[in-house]
Protein backbone atom coordinates (compact mmCIF):
# COMPACT_ATOMS: atom_id res chain seq x y z
CA UNK A 1 0.00 0.00 0.00
CA UNK A 2 2.86 2.35 0.89
CA UNK A 3 4.62 1.57 -2.40
CA UNK A 4 1.44 2.37 -4.39
CA UNK A 5 1.00 5.68 -2.55
CA UNK A 6 4.60 6.61 -3.21
CA UNK A 7 4.16 5.79 -6.89
CA UNK A 8 1.09 8.02 -7.17
CA UNK A 9 2.84 10.75 -5.23
CA UNK A 10 5.83 10.79 -7.61
CA UNK A 11 3.76 10.60 -10.79
CA UNK A 12 2.78 14.31 -10.88
CA UNK A 13 6.39 15.33 -10.25
CA UNK A 14 7.65 13.10 -13.05
CA UNK A 15 4.93 14.40 -15.35
CA UNK A 16 5.85 18.02 -14.62
CA UNK A 17 9.53 17.36 -15.22
CA UNK A 18 8.73 15.59 -18.47
CA UNK A 19 6.58 18.46 -19.70
CA UNK A 20 9.17 21.07 -18.77
CA UNK A 21 11.98 19.11 -20.41
CA UNK A 22 9.94 18.40 -23.52
CA UNK A 23 8.80 22.01 -23.79
CA UNK A 24 12.36 23.30 -23.40
CA UNK A 25 13.72 20.86 -25.96
CA UNK A 26 10.94 21.72 -28.40
CA UNK A 27 11.55 25.43 -27.94
CA UNK A 28 15.27 25.03 -28.56
CA UNK A 29 14.83 23.00 -31.72
CA UNK A 30 12.25 25.19 -33.42
CA UNK A 31 13.61 28.26 -35.19
CA UNK A 32 11.67 31.47 -34.89
CA UNK A 33 9.50 32.29 -37.89
CA UNK A 34 10.83 35.84 -37.91
CA UNK A 35 14.37 34.64 -38.65
CA UNK A 36 14.80 34.80 -42.46
CA UNK A 37 17.69 32.33 -42.39
CA UNK A 38 15.42 29.36 -41.71
CA UNK A 39 12.61 27.85 -43.73
CA UNK A 40 9.48 26.05 -42.50
CA UNK A 41 11.06 22.64 -43.09
CA UNK A 42 14.20 23.34 -41.07
CA UNK A 43 14.62 21.07 -38.04
CA UNK A 44 18.33 21.46 -37.20
CA UNK A 45 20.06 24.77 -36.63
CA UNK A 46 23.54 24.83 -38.15
CA UNK A 47 25.97 27.57 -39.18
CA UNK A 48 25.59 28.62 -42.81
CA UNK A 49 27.47 30.43 -45.52
CA UNK A 50 26.10 31.99 -48.67
CA UNK A 51 28.14 30.96 -51.70
CA UNK A 52 27.18 32.16 -55.19
CA UNK A 53 23.65 32.77 -54.00
CA UNK A 54 23.29 29.33 -52.41
CA UNK A 55 22.85 28.90 -48.67
CA UNK A 56 25.09 26.06 -47.51
CA UNK A 57 25.76 24.55 -44.10
CA UNK A 58 29.28 25.37 -42.96
CA UNK A 59 31.62 24.50 -40.12
CA UNK A 60 35.18 25.52 -39.32
CA UNK A 61 37.44 22.47 -39.01
CA UNK A 62 40.34 22.16 -36.61
CA UNK A 63 43.86 22.60 -37.95
CA UNK A 64 45.39 19.36 -39.22
CA UNK A 65 49.11 18.95 -39.91
CA UNK A 66 50.10 16.61 -42.74
CA UNK A 67 53.76 15.58 -42.85
CA UNK A 68 55.63 13.84 -45.62
CA UNK A 69 57.04 10.35 -44.90
CA UNK A 70 60.39 10.45 -43.10
CA UNK A 71 63.37 9.80 -45.44
CA UNK A 72 65.00 6.40 -44.97
CA UNK A 73 68.29 7.88 -43.83
CA UNK A 74 66.62 10.02 -41.19
CA UNK A 75 64.43 7.12 -40.08
CA UNK A 76 67.52 4.92 -39.63
CA UNK A 77 69.23 7.62 -37.56
CA UNK A 78 66.10 8.01 -35.45
CA UNK A 79 65.93 4.24 -34.85
CA UNK A 80 69.60 4.15 -33.84
CA UNK A 81 69.10 7.07 -31.46
CA UNK A 82 66.01 5.49 -29.91
CA UNK A 83 67.81 2.18 -29.44
CA UNK A 84 70.80 3.88 -27.81
CA UNK A 85 68.62 6.04 -25.57
CA UNK A 86 66.65 3.01 -24.41
CA UNK A 87 69.87 1.10 -23.66
CA UNK A 88 71.33 3.99 -21.65
CA UNK A 89 68.15 4.38 -19.60
CA UNK A 90 68.21 0.65 -18.80
CA UNK A 91 71.92 0.26 -18.02
CA UNK A 92 72.91 3.58 -16.45
CA UNK A 93 71.58 2.68 -12.96
CA UNK A 94 73.88 -0.38 -12.93
CA UNK A 95 76.90 1.64 -14.09
CA UNK A 96 76.19 4.31 -11.49
CA UNK A 97 75.94 1.69 -8.76
CA UNK A 98 79.18 0.09 -10.00
CA UNK A 99 81.00 3.40 -9.64
CA UNK A 100 79.74 3.83 -6.07
CA UNK A 101 80.67 0.26 -5.10
CA UNK A 102 84.16 0.54 -6.62
CA UNK A 103 84.87 3.73 -4.70
CA UNK A 104 83.76 2.04 -1.49
CA UNK A 105 85.86 -1.05 -2.23
CA UNK A 106 88.97 0.95 -3.08
CA UNK A 107 88.62 2.98 0.10
CA UNK A 108 88.25 -0.20 2.15
CA UNK A 109 91.10 -2.03 0.42
CA UNK A 110 93.40 0.93 1.01
CA UNK A 111 93.11 0.30 4.75
CA UNK A 112 94.10 -3.39 4.43
CA UNK A 113 97.67 -4.62 4.44
CA UNK A 114 97.11 -8.38 4.27
CA UNK A 115 96.61 -9.86 0.82
CA UNK A 116 94.49 -12.58 2.36
CA UNK A 117 92.15 -10.03 3.91
CA UNK A 118 91.88 -8.22 0.58
CA UNK A 119 90.98 -11.42 -1.27
CA UNK A 120 88.39 -12.37 1.35
CA UNK A 121 86.84 -8.91 1.18
CA UNK A 122 86.71 -8.94 -2.63
CA UNK A 123 85.17 -12.41 -2.58
CA UNK A 124 82.46 -11.35 -0.13
CA UNK A 125 81.62 -8.26 -2.21
CA UNK A 126 81.50 -10.40 -5.34
CA UNK A 127 78.98 -12.70 -3.67
CA UNK A 128 76.79 -9.75 -2.68
CA UNK A 129 76.97 -8.26 -6.17
CA UNK A 130 75.99 -11.55 -7.82
CA UNK A 131 73.00 -11.84 -5.51
CA UNK A 132 71.85 -8.31 -6.33
CA UNK A 133 72.65 -8.00 -10.04
CA UNK A 134 72.92 -11.48 -11.58
CA UNK A 135 69.27 -11.84 -12.60
CA UNK A 136 68.70 -8.35 -14.09
CA UNK A 137 72.04 -8.31 -15.93
CA UNK A 138 71.35 -11.69 -17.52
CA UNK A 139 68.28 -10.16 -19.15
CA UNK A 140 70.32 -7.53 -21.01
CA UNK A 141 70.87 -7.89 -24.74
CA UNK A 142 74.37 -7.99 -26.23
CA UNK A 143 73.94 -4.40 -27.40
CA UNK A 144 72.84 -3.25 -23.94
CA UNK A 145 75.84 -5.08 -22.47
CA UNK A 146 78.18 -3.10 -24.73
CA UNK A 147 76.56 0.15 -23.64
CA UNK A 148 76.86 -0.89 -19.99
CA UNK A 149 80.61 -1.53 -20.36
CA UNK A 150 81.09 1.95 -21.81
CA UNK A 151 79.07 3.50 -19.00
CA UNK A 152 81.09 1.61 -16.38
CA UNK A 153 84.22 3.07 -17.98
CA UNK A 154 82.65 6.52 -17.74
CA UNK A 155 81.67 6.12 -14.08
CA UNK A 156 84.88 4.49 -12.84
CA UNK A 157 87.57 5.78 -15.19
CA UNK A 158 88.64 2.22 -16.00
CA UNK A 159 87.57 -0.20 -18.71
CA UNK A 160 86.08 -3.53 -17.72
CA UNK A 161 89.26 -5.45 -18.60
CA UNK A 162 91.37 -3.41 -16.18
CA UNK A 163 88.73 -3.72 -13.46
CA UNK A 164 88.61 -7.52 -13.75
CA UNK A 165 92.40 -7.70 -13.89
CA UNK A 166 92.75 -5.61 -10.74
CA UNK A 167 90.28 -7.59 -8.66
CA UNK A 168 90.41 -11.09 -10.18
CA UNK A 169 93.79 -11.33 -11.89
CA UNK A 170 95.17 -11.34 -15.43
CA UNK A 171 94.03 -14.86 -16.30
CA UNK A 172 90.39 -14.13 -15.48
CA UNK A 173 90.56 -10.85 -17.37
CA UNK A 174 91.94 -12.56 -20.49
CA UNK A 175 89.30 -15.27 -20.26
CA UNK A 176 86.41 -12.82 -20.19
CA UNK A 177 88.03 -10.75 -22.90
CA UNK A 178 87.97 -13.85 -25.11
CA UNK A 179 84.30 -14.40 -24.31
CA UNK A 180 83.59 -10.77 -25.16
CA UNK A 181 85.32 -11.13 -28.53
CA UNK A 182 83.14 -14.15 -29.34
CA UNK A 183 80.07 -11.93 -28.91
CA UNK A 184 81.58 -9.13 -30.96
CA UNK A 185 82.49 -6.97 -28.00
CA UNK A 186 85.63 -5.75 -26.25
CA UNK A 187 86.24 -5.30 -22.53
CA UNK A 188 88.90 -2.69 -23.31
CA UNK A 189 86.62 -0.37 -25.24
CA UNK A 190 87.16 3.27 -24.27
CA UNK A 191 84.66 6.02 -23.57
CA UNK A 192 85.06 9.26 -25.51
CA UNK A 193 82.46 11.80 -24.38
CA UNK A 194 83.58 14.35 -26.97
CA UNK A 195 84.07 11.93 -29.85
CA UNK A 196 82.48 8.61 -30.78
CA UNK A 197 80.36 8.52 -27.63
CA UNK A 198 79.06 12.08 -27.84
CA UNK A 199 75.45 10.96 -28.38
CA UNK A 200 75.68 8.58 -25.43
CA UNK A 201 77.05 11.38 -23.25
CA UNK A 202 74.12 13.60 -24.20
CA UNK A 203 71.67 10.92 -23.08
CA UNK A 204 73.61 10.25 -19.87
CA UNK A 205 73.48 13.94 -18.94
CA UNK A 206 69.73 13.80 -19.52
CA UNK A 207 69.43 10.82 -17.16
CA UNK A 208 71.67 12.40 -14.52
CA UNK A 209 69.38 15.42 -14.33
CA UNK A 210 66.64 13.04 -13.23
CA UNK A 211 68.82 11.77 -10.36
CA UNK A 212 69.54 15.31 -9.23
CA UNK A 213 65.78 15.98 -9.17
Amino acid sequence: MLRRCTKYFLFPIILVLFLITGHTSFAQQQPTKSDPRYGPKDTLIVPIVVYNGDTLPARTLLMVWVDAPMPKGMRRKMEEWTRLRNAVYITYPYARKAGIIMNEMNAKLATMTSEGDKKSYIKSKEKDLKKEFADPLEKLSVYQGKVLMKLINRQTGNNCYDIIKEYKGSFTARFWQTVAFIFGSNLKQPYDANGDDRQMETIVLEVERMYRG
